[in-house]
């Protein structure tokens, strides 16, 4: 059971960050205990954690602020273990170090300056720039199918379905920018028609030339035996 100093200065640090929030920082209680904050750090542009958002926890104890919160990470990032507690100046580990003066804000805030540095140490991993920024990549995606995240942080649950529309989107207009849009394939079909039409009246042309029939040789002599009797009329009257 929290003590009431511990609840009061909760709230007290609630309200602060409502008010003034944090740059890429946003944390919050669970509604049904004050004791453990749900938290999402986003990546600093310029850095391997650029576009990422990191999802994780903060368990009070109930002596706090005279003792350290325990500090988790859910969301793989390629710097800290997942679901391990993190070795910080600020965290449990170090009850000697602490600071009642610290607050929420502060220990996330050092949280962030400390994901971005390579020291290594308890709870802390190696890996390459290429897959800390795959896992940025990813990791919206990631939280998105925990449950507690969903109800915790609707904001990017949102962002995450415009970021899936934009996407979807993009995708389509790729095929319909390749490929000639209606009016100008109807053109184009229509110029094709029209030319197997004059095609069609040439060939029918041919067909009628080769079709036709040579006069005949004896209607060419009769025309000719004709032609002269006729002109040879007047001189026979004479």
């Amino acid at each position: 059971m929290a003590e009431k100093s511990c609840i009061k200065r909760l709230q007290k640090e609630y309200r602060a960050l409502c008010k003034e929030p944090v740059s890429h920082v946003v944390a919050r209680p669970s509604p049904s205990d004050i004791l453990e904050w749900h938290y999402v750090l986003e990546g600093s542009e310029g850095t391997p954690f650029a576009g990422g958002y990191y999802y994780g926890k903060i368990k009070f104890p109930p002596e706090y602020p005279y003792k350290p919160p325990g500090i988790s990470m859910t969301t793989p990032n390629g710097r800290f273990m997942t679901q391990k507690k993190i070795c910080l100046s600020m965290s449990d580990f170090h009850p000697e170090s602490w600071n009642p003066m610290w607050s929420v804000s502060s220990i996330l805030t050092g949280l962030l300056s400390f994901m971005m540095d390579n020291s290594p140490t308890t709870g802390s991993v190696n890996t390459t720039t290429a897959e800390k920024q795959r896992l940025a990549k990813s990791s919206l995606s990631f939280n998105c199918k925990n449950a507690t995240f969903r109800k915790m942080f609707p904001e990017y649950v949102e962002k995450y379905n415009q970021q899936q529309l934009s996407e979807q989107a993009a995708q389509e207009r790729v095929p319909s920018e390749a490929s000639p849009d209606k009016s100008s394939k109807s053109v184009v079909e229509n110029k094709l028609e029209s030319s197997g039409q004059d095609m069609r009246r040439v060939d029918g042309l041919k067909d009628m030339r080769k079709n036709r029939k040579p006069f005949p040789t004896w209607m060419m002599l009769l025309l000719f035996s004709i032609f002269g009797v006729v002109m040879a009329l007047p001189l026979l009257q004479l």
